[in-house]
């Protein structure tokens, strides 16, 4: 028992001290806009307590075993906790939010939601502005792909890391070539949204902020409405291509930078994503045509939302509100779906969509057809044999159904806290939202809601960041140990 907890307490203060680390590049940030007196005890107080406490289980743990899969994923699960956790202090001291309002800001940041307890992020300090933004690019790709990239040394225990933050396939042979390759493909991609924003008409501070929420799909803001501050349309259509690029899987940006411009026509989920795209659009479009009354502003805002809900990304140009219940259980469905795997974007992921499609296909056709008229399922260019199957197809459904069953949970639990105030579409937009990692909002989520609303929804991200098996391995080892695992 003792030597997996030093195992996994061991990779803990490798991560806590990254974090400090990248605590100091928020001085950086003060200097240049001349606040370093306000933040400099705060930030170097946090930042110190998340080194010494890593360092500490570093140099205590420093013998314990490489890594194995179980450890890993309880690792992922507490590590996805205590981030946020140490995170929430430079909100508490700097911004003098309380604990819990500070809590669900930085699991929000670090998850990709971008549901937010602040209500004028304009207001907020520029250091702060940035350490949201940063939370969420850095969360984005994920806390240990970051460490990897950094700290990691070849072994079974490298990839167990790795593959327990969702993470599975690679770019490159090895996993340290490939997580370094990632945070590359990222940096280019972040800046190229930089100077996309800018030239769209952001201010320079903006177009940073704002790039690097985008391409990590989480929705934060330094303006105090999203994106409909600016109702800029020229900015919309630079913030569009961004969501995108943030929800589509890094193998296929690699392959693209490479010069393989077939691979986005040629990948499973890219596919998938512009008919379920095209699909859901369609069918927004035809149930907001009336309340905006002409195309050009129905297309204009029904397609953003609709985009920044099946990229998971949750930046808003207009309020849904006021949109009919079938039009919010459209943008339900896109928030529920997500992005692909492989990517920054949350949500079920598109990968598992198209598995659950072709396996319903081909089982209907089994019904019809006589057995040597029935062709193997296909995956991409892969031929499944019956086991491989059957695997995929249990390990899909099992994802599945326990995302909706906490789902469902916590409709439950936030319909009894908002009471009548809203009706029940505007609930279940809320919650799938908030597991699904996108940051759109009814209006739900404000600082004035209940603290079981908030922990509610916190819970929400949390499993959603994770997809769920790592925070049931982290619950089973809580109440009964590692072994049997």
């Amino acid at each position: 028992m003792f030597s997996n907890l030093e195992t996994v307490l061991k990779e803990l203060g490798n991560i806590l001290v990254m974090l400090g680390v990248l605590m100091f590049s928020l001085l950086v940030v003060a200097y240049f806009f001349g606040k370093l007196y306000v933040i400099i005890k705060p930030l170097l107080l946090t930042a110190f307590i998340a080194i010494a406490f890593g360092s500490l289980l570093r140099y205590s743990f420093r013998h314990a075993k490489e890594p194995e899969f179980k450890h890993a994923m309880v690792c992922v699960a507490l590590v996805w906790l205590v981030i946020p956790a140490l995170s929430s202090l430079l909100f508490i001291l700097i911004e003098y939010m309380s604990p819990l309002d500070s809590f669900f800001e930085a699991m929000s940041g670090w998850t990709g939601t971008g549901l937010t307890m602040i209500a004028h992020p304009f207001s907020l300090t520029h250091t702060m502005q940035f350490w949201r933004s940063l939370m969420q690019w850095v969360g984005g790709v994920g806390v240990i792909v970051l460490m990897l990239s950094i700290l990691a040394h070849p072994g079974t225990g490298t990839f167990a890391l790795y593959k327990a933050e969702a993470r599975v396939e690679k770019i490159k042979p090895s996993v340290i070539s490939t997580v370094r390759m990632t945070w590359w493909i990222y940096l280019i991609l972040t800046s190229f949204g930089i100077l996309l924003f800018f030239f769209a008409g952001m201010k320079p501070w903006e177009a940073i902020n704002h790039a690097m929420t985008a391409i990590g799909t989480g929705c934060f803001t330094i303006t105090d409405k999203s994106m409909s501050a600016y109702n800029n349309f020229l900015i919309e259509l630079a913030v569009i291509p961004m969501m995108i690029l943030g929800a589509l899987p890094f193998l296929v940006h690699y392959k693209v930078l490479k010069g393989n411009f077939k691979a986005f026509f040629k990948d499973m989920q890219c596919r998938a994503f512009v008919v379920i795209l095209f699909i859901l659009l369609v069918s927004l479009f035809a149930l907001n045509y009336s309340l905006y009354g002409n195309v050009f502003s129905c297309l204009r805002y029904s397609s953003f939302q609709l985009i920044s809900g099946l990229t998971c990304t949750g930046f808003q140009t207009t309020s849904v509100y006021e949109w009919s219940g079938a039009g919010l259980l459209i943008v339900c469905m896109s928030m529920i779906i997500g992005g692909g795997a492989g990517s920054t974007a949350g949500g079920v992921k598109l990968i598992r969509a198209v598995i659950a499609y072709k396996w319903i296909g081909w089982s209907l056709r089994k019904n019809f057809l006589p057995p040597r008229a029935l062709k193997p399922l296909r995956f991409g260019d892969r031929v499944l044999e019956r086991e491989e199957v059957v695997k995929i197809v249990a390990d899909t459904s099992l994802i599945i159904i326990l995302w909706l069953l906490f789902l469902f949970l916590g409709i439950c639990v936030l319909s009894l806290v908002v009471g009548s105030q809203f009706q029940l579409g505007d609930v279940i937009f809320e919650v799938a939202s908030a597991q699904g990692n996108v940051g759109l909002s009814t209006g739900i989520t404000n600082a004035g809601m209940s603290c079981i609303g908030k922990l509610m929804l916190i819970l929400n991200m949390w499993i959603g960041r994770l997809e769920i098996i790592p925070v049931l391995m982290l619950l089973r080892v809580l109440v009964k140990g590692f072994e049997p695992i």
